[in-house]
């Protein structure tokens, strides 16, 4: 869809009507209104969800019920700036990864800032990423998936085992991530009056929540400044209309610089997380996500 496009134009005001309606300056009422949006538009016949607990934290199985994949799977990150978000709410999306790939996904409900900041969600990926290899999935078996800032914690996660010397998931999908907490990215200025969904303020507010006090140029907070060296294949989607564009055309460079074998993909007049709307251009999104994760799974 072009820029310039009046339907384009008529559909981003629907997505700003929408976010409006799920922004709340109250913590716990966004988050409530974020799980009242996932549940109606994540819902799927075709989608089992099985409810489990690892140690203490929540999370969830989606699967077709139809036959299927087991031989890998794809461990899901979900997005909120780390401030709210939930399986719940990632259903949006990890249904239809569930759906396009026929592959197991499993998204769990980290815990979310201001309460439990950096490094409680990382905490909380590693204890998801140590379940998978307890019921017997290899590294090289997993595909980690992530929206917003469930994509900078995927790319912190895997900076966070190769720091350890463990071995790598075998790809990475990133859906707008938040890679760099200190803004340096142009779009922020240049998409601000653009984006429908995120603004300066909520940045801000979701960089304070999660790493007030921290360095913010550390790779486990903004993966962005960490060393790419030997990560997996990596396929990025990004909204042309989102102040967070250049964190992903700068992890682009980044990733290619260390010789990482990475893809990028600018979805014209789209915006931040786009992929979670129920429309053409987002199905279309999603399938692109399915054949990347088919490609590397041959």
């Amino acid at each position: 869809m072009a820029l310039s496009s009046k339907s384009n134009q008529n559909l981003m005001n629907v997505i700003k009507k929408v976010h409006s309606v799920v922004e709340n300056r109250d913590l716990e009422k966004q988050r409530q209104s974020q799980d009242n949006l996932g549940a109606i538009w994540g819902k799927q016949k075709e989608i089992n969800i099985e409810p489990i607990q690892i140690q203490e934290m929540y999370a969830e199985w989606l699967s077709v019920n139809r036959a299927h994949m087991k031989k890998y799977v794809i461990l899901y990150c979900h997005g909120g700036g780390y401030m709210t978000g939930s399986s719940l709410y990632a259903r949006t999306l990890t249904t239809k990864l569930a759906s396009t790939t026929s592959m197991d996904v499993l998204c769990f409900d980290y815990r979310l800032a201001p309460e439990h900041p950096y490094p409680a969600a990382l905490e909380d990926a590693i204890q998801a990423w140590d379940y998978l290899m307890l019921l017997g999935y290899g590294a090289h078996n997993v595909i980690v998936a992530g929206d917003s800032a469930g994509g900078n914690l995927a790319l912190s996660l895997v900076h966070r085992l190769k720091a350890e010397g463990r071995l790598l998931p075998r790809g990475l999908v990133l859906m707008s991530p938040w890679t760099d907490l200190c803004e340096i990215g142009k779009s922020h200025e240049t998409r601000a009056s653009l984006d429908p969904v995120l603004d300066a303020a909520y940045i801000k507010m979701a960089t304070n929540s999660y790493a007030d006090g921290e360095d913010l140029e550390n790779p486990l907070i903004s993966p962005l400044y960490g060393d790419f060296t030997g990560f997996p294949r990596t396929y990025i989607q990004v909204g042309d209309n989102e102040i967070l564009l250049n964190d992903s055309t700068m992890l682009h460079k980044a990733m290619l610089k260390a010789n990482v074998p990475v893809e990028l993909d600018i979805y014209k007049g789209m915006w931040h997380v786009f992929q979670m709307s129920p429309f053409k251009t987002a199905y279309e999104a999603m399938e692109k996500n399915a054949e990347f994760i088919f490609e590397i799974c041959r």
